[in-house]
């Protein structure tokens, strides 16, 4: 029992000196009622006086374990930014009466769970850890994150000489053999507001510039770009060895794209150059889309649509899955929006699976003969939102590519294919609500709640990730981080 309370008389020592105005009775009772929850404490167990701060009676009944518990849930919020020398997301100053406004962190991560919650990355480091995994290619677990093993002994040496970090946790320190060498590829797709402006491309820039920060430069990285062309594939290539930003921009304008559009994402273009990478147009051209919208695919040039669709097998059997016509029917048939008066929801499908699979198809093959490649794609949110538009049809395609590069006898030896759904990680930038198909003001974090269809429910996306901190009723379902 003595070392019990020195243990806690420790922590308490610990915790008072480094994180001042972020733990104590001056904070309000909305700061103060995760942090018990996170102790175990249910809402029966709270008690609160007129001014709305935690009531002595409530403070002097409280057991031992029960202090335990609080102070062992109050250390894990702030040992993670206080002991490595990073300030906290809460650590804000005060009002006049003690009131600690809450900060919305400005990323999430989705866990897998029924229905889907938010795990917020509650500073800088947590976020700049996840991003480094992304650009070491460690992708995203797609399983729900089940964490059971902090105790008060590992807490303590985690407390004295490290951190807690609950999503870093859900991540092995160790190179996983399944994500090295020939047969294992990364992708990160980016999804950007469909009406995209300046600040969705700076955030993508950011990410993109974090992610490679550390990664090895000896490894294949490239940056796909969903609004070109394949035509301006050689242009791109070119200004990769040159940096010729004039003749880039002649080609783009040259295949149809507009001015308004090259002007937007340059800066990103820019930061990819300075970092080296390659660059991957990876759209149809823009007279096929329009014929396969028109008069489908048949109509599409059949030379051009053999290199637009590099798995014509899985291509054909993926609209036979469960799975996605959950997605067909509750998102990508969700956008559409008739052209003209012959338009027609068929005509919408044939043009949007064709435009998915094709970007897929050039990001697979890039990356299939590259061990360890990584393509960041940049994208419109509902092109990769819910998982099953271009991101999730990277896999399948990859695969295909992998055994036929096997049966062709192209690989010295025979390759395993390690690409799975966890290889591809979706970031929604600046998600606004109705493109996430929410009915109210918050964001939807799931389609396929139903008990039909409660095996196929699809989460929108991995992270969402936002500029600034995002309104307090956009965010659902959070849990403390």
């Amino acid at each position: 029992m003595g070392t019990c309370t020195m243990l806690i008389v420790f922590i308490v020592v610990l915790i008072l000196a480094q994180a001042k105005p972020c733990i104590g009775f001056l904070l309000s009772r909305e700061q103060h009622l995760p942090m018990a929850r996170a102790a175990g404490l249910s809402g029966n167990d709270e008690t609160t006086s007129d001014n709305d701060r935690l009531s002595g009676s409530f403070n002097s009944e409280l057991s031992r374990r029960h202090v335990c518990r609080s102070v062992i849930g109050a250390a894990v919020t702030v040992s993670s930014g206080l002991v490595a020398g990073i300030d906290p997301v809460l650590a804000m100053k005060e009002d006049e009466n003690g009131y600690v406004a809450a900060v919305r962190p400005t990323a999430y991560r989705i866990d897998s769970t029924q229905p889907p919650t938010l795990l917020p990355l509650t500073s800088a480091r947590k976020e700049k850890n996840t991003l480094d995994e992304l650009g070491r290619g460690s992708g995203t677990n797609k399983e729900e994150i089940k964490i059971d093993t902090v105790n008060l002994n590992n807490f303590m040496n985690k407390l004295v000489f490290g951190s807690i970090d609950f999503v870093s946790q859900a991540v092995s320190q160790t190179k996983d053999e399944s994500k090295i060498g020939p047969g294992y590829a990364s992708f990160v797709c980016m999804g950007v507001p469909f009406i995209t402006t300046a600040k969705d491309i700076d955030l993508a820039a950011s990410l993109l510039n974090s992610i490679l920060q550390d990664r090895n430069n000896k490894l294949a990285t490239a940056l796909g770009l969903s609004f070109c062309p394949m035509s301006v594939q050689p242009a791109l290539d070119s200004y990769t060895k040159s940096g010729n930003e004039s003749a880039l921009l002649s080609a783009m304008k040259e295949a149809g794209i507009t001015s308004d559009t090259v002007d937007l994402y340059m800066p990103l273009i820019r930061v990819a150059k300075r970092k080296s990478l390659d660059f991957l147009a990876l759209s149809p051209e823009f007279e096929d889309i329009k014929a396969a919208r028109t008069s489908g695919l048949a109509a599409v040039d059949f030379e051009r649509r053999k290199s637009y669709v590099l798995d014509p097998e899985g291509f054909i059997s993926v609209t036979k899955d469960q799975r996605y016509k959950l997605y067909t029917d509750r998102s990508l048939l969700k956008d559409y929006a008739p052209t003209n008066d012959d338009d027609n929801l068929k005509g919408f499908f044939a043009e949007r699976i064709f435009v998915h699979e094709a970007a897929a198809s050039v990001v697979a093959n890039y990356a299939v003969n590259k061990p360890e490649a990584l393509v960041t794609i940049v994208a419109p949110t509902p092109d990769v939102r819910y998982l099953q538009g271009i991101n999730g049809r990277i896999p399948r395609v990859y695969g295909s590519l992998v055994k036929r590069n096997n049966d062709n006898g192209t690989n010295s030896q025979t390759v395993t294919n390690k690409v799975s759904d966890n290889a591809v990680t979706t970031v929604l930038l600046n998600p606004t609500a109705a493109e996430t198909l929410s009915a109210g003001r918050f964001l939807r974090l799931e389609i396929g709640t139903g008990p039909e269809t409660l095996a196929y429910q699809a989460k929108v996306a991995d992270y969402l990730w936002f500029s600034s901190s995002p309104k307090v009723n956009l965010i659902p379902r959070m849990m403390n981080g």
